[in-house]
């Protein structure tokens, strides 16, 4: 579940998947089907984000998708305090819904950067709130991680707080096989065999996912003095922290 290894996907083959993808991952009230408690963790990571700035002034949204996790948080506050909304992500139709829901939400103020992670040039110092919602499990070696940690610490503002909720792996050999069951019996209730399948050899084509320790600790490494777990069921975690004032 950790290789690196060439024979996962490219990132033009993660973009085309996406491209072609947009109506999935556009509903505000399911969120992403394949992932356990998606509703749950958009709501966690949203709340926990509006906790630490409870009027954020630029808000940061990596692997945004169709913009459902900022948009949950544009619901929740006054259209007197709507904060700017940066959306990043690989898929030019995934940005241009993710823009097209927030402007009728009512945010006037939104820039789209469309690209990856690793590449995009970001303002430092800038972000009161970071999103990174089913993303960061596309990154591959250590170095890879790590250097987007660092990237992400350094665009927060101070007192700023990043939210990541994504598919994770254990680093217990028996917990890691008894969660990934757990996660296979629940793609099996969703949608049968083939649906289990289906998902399955995309993650492993596609995804180099991180335990939650691991995530929390490099969180703490790169500067983040505060974190924490908001919710955790088999394969998947929310969690985040908060840069230093």
């Amino acid at each position: 579940m950790i290789d690196s290894s060439s024979r996962k996907s490219t990132t033009d083959e993660i973009r085309a998947r996406f491209d072609a993808d947009v109506e999935r991952f556009s509903n505000l009230e399911t969120g992403q089907q394949a992932t356990i408690d998606a509703p749950l963790a958009m709501k966690l990571i949203t709340e926990a984000a509006l906790a630490c700035s409870p009027r954020p002034r630029h808000v940061l949204d990596v692997g945004c998708g169709a913009g459902n996790n900022t948009l949950k948080l544009v619901h929740q506050l006054g259209a007197e305090t709507l904060p700017e909304c940066h959306l990043l992500d690989l898929s030019g139709p995934m940005l241009d819904r993710a823009g097209l829901r927030l402007n009728e939400a009512g945010v006037t103020k939104i820039r789209a950067f469309q690209g990856d992670i690793r590449d995009v040039d970001l303002p430092p110092s800038r972000y009161d709130v970071i999103f990174a919602a089913a993303v960061l499990h596309h990154l591959r070696d250590d170095t890879d991680w790590e250097s987007v940690f660092e990237k992400l610490f350094r665009v927060a503002a101070p007192g700023g707080s990043i939210w990541i909720s994504d598919l994770v792996t254990h680093e217990i050999s028996a917990t890691r096989e008894m969660m990934w069951q757990r996660y296979g019996d629940y793609l099996h209730s969703v949608g049968g065999e083939s649906y289990r399948d289906e998902v399955f050899a995309y993650i492993d084509k596609e995804d180099s996912p991180r335990p939650v320790t691991y995530q929390l600790d490099l969180l703490r490494r790169v500067g983040f003095e505060e974190v924490d777990i908001l919710h955790k069921n088999a394969c998947f975690a929310a969690f985040g922290g908060r840069k230093p004032r």
